[in-house]
């Protein structure tokens, strides 16, 4: 079944400038191409320049008494109304004149990372995906984000 055409929403916009660090919704950043989020310490020349992480699951995991904000799974952006684990590698994403290439669904959680100690699990190695960046532009909360 093709995925093309869904829509989902930006929810936050996250970014930490140092590795390690929870991520803060700074609610809008340019989106460099090749790099990623500007100033995010993850950006980078590597196949995991974005990471995105679905709204209805952190949602499920707050319900589970996960005491979290946005960010705090180390998520870039918070995408409500897809079904991202789902979406196959090299599927491209559109947000305004943005666009995303998926590159990896998933990670490998190393040893229980600073999220794992603090809230007891962490849905990013199940629920996150990652891309990178084919062209940039700027994005903000509420903006649409489409499968092309």
């Amino acid at each position: 079944m093709s995925m093309k055409g869904l829509k989902g929403k930006i929810k936050a916009v996250c970014i930490s400038e140092k590795k390690g660090t929870d991520k803060k919704n700074i609610h809008e950043c340019e989106i460099v191409e090749g790099f990623g989020l500007k100033n995010d310490a993850h950006g980078g020349n590597w196949h995991r320049q974005i990471s995105l992480l679905s709204y209805e699951k952190i949602e499920d995991f707050k319900k589970r008494g996960g005491e979290v904000i946005d960010g705090s799974f180390g998520e870039n952006l918070i995408v409500s109304g897809l079904d991202l684990v789902n979406i196959p590698i090299g599927t491209k994403l559109k947000i305004n004149d943005i666009v995303l290439e998926v590159t990896q669904i998933g990670k490998e959680c190393h040893s229980h990372c600073e999220i794992f100690k603090k809230v007891g699990d962490c849905i990013m190695p199940r629920e996150g995906i990652f891309a990178k960046v084919i062209s940039g532009g700027i994005i903000k909360e509420g903006d649409i984000i489409e499968i092309i």
